[in-house]
Parts: C-alpha cells; sequence; structure tokens
C-alpha cells in the first residue's frame, strides 16, 4: 500500500517537500503522561446552522469530566456574516486563527509567516470579553486570537510549485500543503522550539475555526462570545490531554490539521512509537501530545496517502480476530496492506475520537466518531430525522439529551428525543466501529446523511412524520368518548388496561388525538392519589414498552409523554405545603423543608433538574438524607446526567423503591444491597458497580462496564449493553438483557456454581423493529470475547441458529442446555416478561413460527480450566 518512490502520486510527491523538515525535539526526550482519566467528548451535524450555546449545554453537564486545565471547541460550516465576509471568501480562502500568547509578537509573526506569503482578504481579532477576571473559573488568561482569511499569493505558490517540482498536480493541492506547512514552520519558530511560547496556530482550513483555552469548554465559548456564533458542526472537549503541557491552551483539545478538528477520549500506550512512525515520513509533533498525532496520522493517510476515509479508519482502529474472518476475502486483502504498513501508526487505545471537517473539492461538511477495538472509553450516537436533521456523538447519552433540549427549547423543529440512539462496535465486521455524519448541499440546503465505516446508512422509517409543536392543531372540540373511556380505563391503578387500550388505537390516531388523551390522563390524575397513581403507571408503560406509532415517531410520542409525567410531577404540592395526600415533590430551592413522611407509603418526588451532577449536594445525598428520615419510595424526574443515584443508603434497603426518569448519569445502583431502582429509558456507563444485592431495571440501552466488580443483584436489561459488562463480577448476579453486548461479555467472570447460589447471564439477542415487533438481531453475540478466562457461572444464550462458535469464547465452552438450566432460569425469564411484556412462548421459544422446546433454542456456555492452569495442577500432583 505504501510505496514512497511512487513519484506519480499527488500527495506523496507532496509528502516529500516535508524531507527538509527535521525533529524539534531530540528523539529520547520524555514527557510525562498526566494522570489518565476520563475525558468529555461531544459534537454534533445540523443541518440548519445553529448557534453555540447549544454546545455550551452539554460541556456544563459534563463539567464533572473535566478540571480546568484544558477545553476546547470546533466548528465547521461557517456564517459568513458572522465573520465579516461574503460566501465567496468563506468557501475559497484559508481561515487561519493564531493565538498570540504574547500579544506583541503579533507584529512579528505577521511579518514572516502572514503578509509575505498571503493575500490576506480578511483579517480581524477575535472578539472577547473585555476581563477575563469576570469568569471566576479561569486561572490563566485566554490568549489573544486573530482570524485571517487568505489566499497564497500567485508568485509565491508558482516558486513553489518550481522549487520542488510539482508540475501536474492540482494547484489547489499543492496550495493546500504550502498552507499546512506555513503553519508548522509558524508554530515551529514561535511555539515548539521556545522555551518561552509566544504565538502558534489554532486552526487552519476552510470553513472550520478552534478556539480552546487553559480552563472549561463552556468557558471557551463564553470568553470568545460563541453564544451566538452559528455552525453546522460543533464538537466540544473537556479535560486536559494525557500527554502534554496541561497547563498551556496549546496542549488543549481540539487538535488541528488541514480542514480537521479532532478531539479525543483516552490514551495512547503506544504514543512514542506512533511519533516514531510520523517522524519517519517528516511529520513532527510540536505539542507532545498523543491527541496531536492521531490528528497528524488522520492528514497523513487522508491528504497526502489518499486513502478513503474508510481505510483511514481501518489504519487507526485495525479489523482483528474473528471479525476480520467475516470480511469478504477482497477486503481482506486490502485491510493486510493497510495493517502491514501502518500497524506501526495506530493508537493502541484506549480512545475515542471525534472528528470535525470540511472538504471544500465536495462542499462537504463531516462529523465522524470513531471508537479502538478495546472499547474502554464510553461513546453514545444518535440520529434524528425530519425538516431538519441533526446527528450526534458524545461520550455520555445525557449530553446528547442536552443538546437535543437546548435546541429543541429555541427551535420546535428539533425533539428533546432523538429518533435512534446506538454505540459502535470497535474495529468490528458489522459496523467499523465507526459512523460518518454527512452534510452535502441539495436544492439550496444541507442534508444530513449517517453511514458506518463501510457505507452502511443508518437510517430513520420515512413514513413517520414529526409531530409539528409549531403548528396549530385545528380540533374537532372535545372527544367525549376518548374522556370516558380513558377515566374508565384509569380505575385499574396498574395502568395495564390503559396501556393496552392506547396501544391498541395509537397506530391509528393523530397527534391531535394523543395529545387530548394526554390531557385527559393529566386532569384525572388532579383527582386524587389513586388516579395520579393509575395516570403514573399507565404513562411510564406508554414510555417504557415498544409498540407500533403508526405514521407517527416513537420519539415524539416519548416526548409529548415525558412532558405529561413532568406535568404530573409538577402538579404534586411541594413538601411542607399539605400533608394531606401521599405524594410530595421537593426540589433544589426546598430540599431545606425535607421532614420525615407522615405514613411509610408516602412517595418523595424529587425534581433532579437543580442538583448537581455530584458532590455534598448532588440529588443523590439528598436521596440518602430522605432514607434516613424515614422515606422508602421515590420518584426521581428531571435527570440530567446526575450520577450515583442509590449509591450510599447503606445496607439491606429492601424496602426502598426508586424510579428515574430523564437522563441519569453514571454509576447508578454502584454498590445497592437490596433496593429495587427502574431507569425509565437507556442507562449511562458503569452501573451496578459492586452492586451486592437488590433489583435493577432499565427499559432501554445500559451502557459501558455495566456491573463491574458485581457481588449479587437481578438485572433486567429490556436493550443491550455496551462493551465489558460484568467484568469480575462474582458471588450471585443474575442478569437478563433482551438485546446483546457488544463484547467481553462476563470476562473474567467469577460467580460460583449457577446451581448452588452462584450468578449467571440470559442473553435474548432480539431487537424490536420500527412497528414495535420483537425480532431477532443479525448474531446473539456479535463480539469476539464472550466469557473470556471466567471461572465460574453461564451465560445462557438465545441461539436457535447455532450462530455462536467457539472461536468466540476464550475459557468457555458451549453446552447443550438441560432441563436443570432451564428450570433455573426460567423465573427470570417470567419475571423479565413481566416487566417488558416479552413472552416466552411467543417472543422466545417461537422460532421460524413454531414454538421449540427450550433445549433447541437456548445454548449454554460454561467455563472450562485454561490449558495452562491444567498443566499446573497437574505438574503438582
Amino acid at each position: 500500500m505504501e510505496k514512497h518512490s511512487n513519484h506519480n502520486h499527488d500527495g506523496l510527491r507532496l509528502w516529500e517537500t516535508r524531507k527538509e523538515f527535521k525533529p524539534i525535539y531530540p528523539p529520547d526526550r520524555v514527557i510525562k503522561g498526566e494522570d489518565e482519566g476520563g475525558c468529555g467528548v461531544t459534537g454534533f451535524a445540523s443541518s440548519v446552522p445553529v448557534s453555540g450555546k447549544h454546545i455550551f449545554q452539554p460541556s456544563i453537564q459534563m463539567h464533572n469530566r473535566g478540571n480546568g486545565k484544558g477545553g476546547g471547541i470546533a466548528a465547521v460550516g461557517l456564517d459568513p456574516q458572522t465573520l465579516g465576509v461574503t460566501q465567496q471568501i468563506l468557501d475559497d480562502d484559508y481561515l487561519i486563527q493564531i493565538a498570540y500568547l504574547d500579544s506583541d509578537s503579533r507584529a512579528a509573526v505577521e511579518a514572516q509567516f502572514i503578509t509575505p506569503v498571503f493575500k490576506v482578504d480578511h483579517a480581524q481579532r477575535i472578539p472577547a470579553m473585555d476581563n477575563w477576571r469576570d469568569l471566576k473559573g479561569l486561572e490563566v488568561c485566554p490568549p489573544e486570537v486573530w482570524r485571517y482569511f487568505v489566499r497564497v499569493k500567485a508568485d509565491v505558490l508558482q516558486h513553489f510549485i518550481q522549487t520542488n517540482k510539482l508540475y501536474g498536480i492540482p494547484t489547489r493541492k499543492v496550495e493546500d500543503e504550502f498552507v499546512a506547512q506555513n503553519c508548522y514552520r509558524l508554530n515551529q519558530a514561535y511555539y515548539a522550539s521556545l522555551g518561552e511560547k509566544k504565538a502558534f496556530v489554532l486552526s487552519q482550513g476552510r470553513n472550520i475555526m478552534i478556539l480552546k483555552i487553559v480552563g472549561y469548554a463552556e468557558e471557551a465559548a463564553l470568553y470568545y462570545q460563541l453564544l451566538d456564533f452559528k455552525a453546522h458542526i460543533w464538537i466540544a472537549h473537556q479535560r486536559y490531554p494525557t500527554r502534554g503541557r496541561v497547563w498551556h491552551p496549546g496542549g488543549a483539545h481540539p487538535f488541528a490539521a488541514l480542514n480537521v478538528a479532532l478531539v479525543h477520549n483516552g490514551d495512547f500506550a503506544n504514543y512514542f512509537a506512533v511519533s516514531e512512525y510520523l517522524s519517519q515520513r517528516h511529520f513532527y509533533p510540536q505539542f507532545l501530545t498523543d491527541t496531536e498525532v492521531a490528528v497528524l496520522t488522520f492528514d497523513l493517510w487522508n491528504r497526502l496517502y489518499g486513502y478513503p476515509l474508510e481505510y483511514v479508519i481501518e489504519s487507526m482502529a485495525p479489523t482483528t480476530e474473528r471479525d476480520f474472518d467475516l470480511l469478504p476475502e477482497e477486503k481482506q486483502r486490502v485491510y493486510r496492506q493497510l495493517q502491514t504498513a501502518n500497524i506501526h501508526g495506530s493508537p493502541d487505545g484506549p480512545w475515542f475520537f471525534i472528528i470535525a471537517r470540511t472538504e471544500p473539492e465536495n462542499n462537504k461538511f463531516e462529523l465522524i466518531g470513531i471508537t479502538d477495538t478495546s472499547m474502554l472509553r464510553p461513546q453514545v450516537f444518535a440520529l434524528q430525522d425530519g425538516e431538519v436533521q441533526i446527528g450526534l456523538v458524545c461520550s455520555e447519552k445525557q449530553a446528547i439529551d442536552a443538546t437535543l433540549a437546548s435546541l429543541a427549547e429555541e427551535d420546535p423543529r428539533f425533539c428533546p428525543v432523538a429518533d435512534l440512539y446506538w454505540n459502535a462496535r470497535g474495529g468490528s465486521a458489522t459496523d467499523g466501529g465507526a459512523f460518518i455524519f454527512s452534510l452535502e448541499p441539495h436544492n439550496g440546503q444541507r442534508v444530513l446523511t449517517c453511514k458506518d465505516k463501510f457505507g452502511t446508512p443508518k437510517v430513520v422509517p420515512w413514513y413517520q412524520r414529526p409531530w409539528d409543536a409549531a403548528a396549530p392543531e385545528i380540533g374537532r372540540g372535545p372527544d367525549e368518548e376518548l374522556s370516558r373511556q380513558a377515566a374508565a380505563l384509569l380505575k385499574d391503578l396498574s395502568g395495564q388496561e390503559f396501556y393496552q387500550w392506547v396501544k391498541a388505537a395509537v397506530p391509528q390516531w393523530s397527534y391531535v388525538t394523543f395529545r387530548e388523551l394526554l390531557q385527559n390522563v393529566m386532569s384525572q390524575a388532579r383527582k386524587g392519589d389513586k388516579l395520579k397513581a393509575a395516570a403514573i403507571n399507565g404513562l411510564t408503560l406508554l414510555m417504557d414498552r415498544r409498540y407500533d406509532p403508526g405514521d407517527k415517531k416513537r420519539s415524539h410520542l416519548l416526548r409529548l409523554v415525558m412532558d405529561a409525567l413532568t406535568a404530573i410531577f409538577q402538579d404534586i404540592p411541594t413538601i411542607g405545603k399539605s400533608r394531606t395526600g401521599r405524594y410530595h415533590r421537593v426540589g433544589w430551592d426546598t430540599r431545606d423543608k425535607l421532614a420525615a413522611p407522615n405514613k411509610p407509603d408516602h412517595v418523595l418526588v424529587l425534581d433532579a433538574a437543580g442538583f448537581p451532577p455530584e458532590g455534598d449536594d448532588c440529588d443523590a445525598r439528598f436521596l440518602c438524607e430522605a432514607y434516613e428520615l424515614g422515606w422508602r419510595q421515590f420518584i426521581c424526574f428531571g435527570y440530567r446526567g446526575q450520577r450515583f443515584l442509590g449509591c450510599g443508603f447503606g445496607l439491606n434497603t429492601d424496602e426502598v423503591r426508586i424510579d428515574a426518569y430523564g437522563s441519569t448519569g453514571d454509576y447508578v445502583a454502584s454498590g445497592i444491597d437490596g433496593m429495587t431502582i427502574q431507569i425509565h429509558g437507556n442507562a449511562q456507563d458503569q452501573l451496578g458497580q459492586i452492586m451486592k444485592r437488590g433489583k435493577l431495571v432499565i427499559h432501554g440501552d445500559v451502557g459501558q462496564t455495566f456491573m463491574y466488580g458485581a457481588k449479587g443483584g437481578e438485572v433486567y436489561i429490556l436493550g443491550n449493553a455496551a462493551g465489558r459488562p460484568l467484568i469480575n463480577a462474582v458471588g450471585r448476579p443474575r442478569v437478563v438483557i433482551n438485546g446483546t453486548a457488544l463484547d467481553f461479555l462476563a470476562e473474567s467472570f467469577m460467580a460460583g456454581d449457577p446451581f448452588a447460589g452462584g450468578g449467571f447471564v440470559v442473553v435474548n439477542g432480539l431487537e424490536y423493529d420500527a412497528r414495535g415487533h420483537i425480532r431477532p438481531q443479525g448474531t446473539p453475540y456479535p463480539g469476539s470475547n464472550l466469557f473470556s478466562l471466567a471461572s465460574g457461572g453461564a451465560i445462557y444464550i438465545r441461539d436457535p441458529y447455532h450462530q455462536l462458535v467457539d472461536e468466540q469464547l476464550n475459557g468457555g465452552e458451549l453446552v447443550p442446555l438441560s432441563d436443570a438450566d432451564w428450570n433455573l432460569i426460567l423465573p427470570y425469564l417470567q419475571e423479565n416478561e413481566r416487566l417488558f411484556d416479552i413472552s416466552i412462548d411467543k417472543d422466545l421459544l417461537t422460532v421460524d413460527g413454531e414454538v421449540r422446546p427450550p433445549a433447541e433454542v437456548y445454548r449454554k456456555v460454561r467455563p472450562v480450566k485454561l490449558a495452562i492452569l491444567t498443566k499446573i495442577e497437574e505438574s503438582w500432583e
């Protein structure tokens, strides 16, 4: 693949002009890596330009992933009027942004690197706050930043072509390389080679810009006055780089190459190997960070080597093991060559990249998310389609929800709930661990598409239409029959009869009818505690269960149902105002009024919106205080990423039940001992860690490292688990996953003998289609590592077609399901049916239209002694 002697390749001829570049730092210089930790990365691409305040809110909510040592923002697809230029200048010129750490150096920088080589069409200092100390969190003054819209002077470009014999190469490609090299030389002269740093290039390219500071990402947005600045793509990063200068804005993310901005969460153990790979190709890091070498390799492979994006992603996150074997033969051949040529330049992780870039020659903007094969860094993708389109990728789902809520508040064409949420599986044969949101022009506007690494599109059903929140609803007057029927069905306090009626009718209903129903339910909820309970239960079932929405979007129905539930919760009297009802509401402003309940069955309804995500004043600590006062029943709503829900209650909390609505954060149910927690929606990462006892129900998907080190508990998941669930779990955890796990399920599982009180996991490998019908996933388990190094417990997997193979097991073996196995897991499948309406007979045991015996549908994976351990034991005898 990599034949540097091929002088006919335009990119390689341009690359050869870099041979005069020399290493800036001694090759044996060691830069101390900073303490590892999770960064916060977020990004979105919108078919319409949106303001920077919408990247501001998710950045705030991932504040706890930062530390004030580095934060930054990048934007792509900019607004020419805001920048003071014409559309033609924005499209054609290079926008170079330079940070002047020493403002007195600007004249020298411009005299050396701007005016002699560029025709400057526009230059201006970027607006900033008058006094940086007004942002109380800042400890370092952000740099003065100037932006320059430039083209290389014709005579300068011609000299560059003649000197390097670049005849025949398209002029714009040569101009691109000249700009990139000029920025490199500027950094070398005023940043990398000096003890005292004076200036550096923040960003370079067409229709793209980067701003970053020593601080938090949201502080960068505030200081540089980006809240009203509009762009099609935004990305942001919290926290400093894991290697490099943590005290300096040059060491903050995003990092730039020509037309590219990259942020990353993770670390490279092979940072120096990648740096050496780059130096052999005359690319020399100037900021000494792992993130910088990532963007340099992207630039090398894509712009100079001319790799298509698929090959760039493959070089960054190589396909290995069974996934490689599943690839078509021709793709294996190409990938083998890519890996042979570039394996030393592949960052080994763990990492997750978000990349924003422009393709000016195609008039395209792109947002790219790539995860590595270890899948140790959390990532979530989302897509919303309609009159406006948006694709999102973040470290945390709650950041996606915060973005959508912010957008929906300003523009009713956006919905606070995405149509699709999913995780990528790094280095996989299924999606390649990467998704690309592309914005291309069509009929005078931008249209967004989403595809995985292999070009397979991610789509929303075309026939489902959004609710138009801005359109007036022309009603036919109150539907008396609808009101009467709803009131009658809510006499069933469980909400089941109400739900079953709505489920059957909603495919034919309009949004107007559905909203009228919700209004009726809210009215009924005001008539007393019993009807309030029925209303809450019925609406919760409409949120939790899957059903056919007809021609309506499920995401918009969920939005309306959650709005109705929130209205019911907020209508509950605040604590202290009424002591007669069963429900009592408390929030941040009324937390000091907390008192003991009048009766044991009273319910504390917590509005979590105003509470900080963690710390002494967080909602999780407040609930512990309420528990100590005697509260046992909790409804918690309005979550915006708050962590540790259910933690800290202590031992033997069997009487406690918590129902959570909204975007709950990490570590929910960690360490619990007896309580029941229901998450009404998707859950985030690190749930149920070191869980001892109790019950956790997730009416959606769950994120990374679920139930790490758990010792027990009964857990039910409606959807999928992301990477590495139940690692190092011991004791008695018993889990039903109705979807699947991406990979590394139950690694080092040590849960004893399932027939003697040990633990197990049931994997059903199912999913729902857009009509709410259950169907098998493409494979019951997609990963190459199932039950690796396990020494106890068992996996029961629904696999009627025997798709699971021995190569996916590393320390386990497949055996037939026995009657004793079925009797062991049957009570859990019965509870699973009660919770999610997933029928054992109709949904689990029916294969190709026929009910089969359990042993023909389920297979068991049990641990086996590893050969090395067997040899050791034999040597002892």
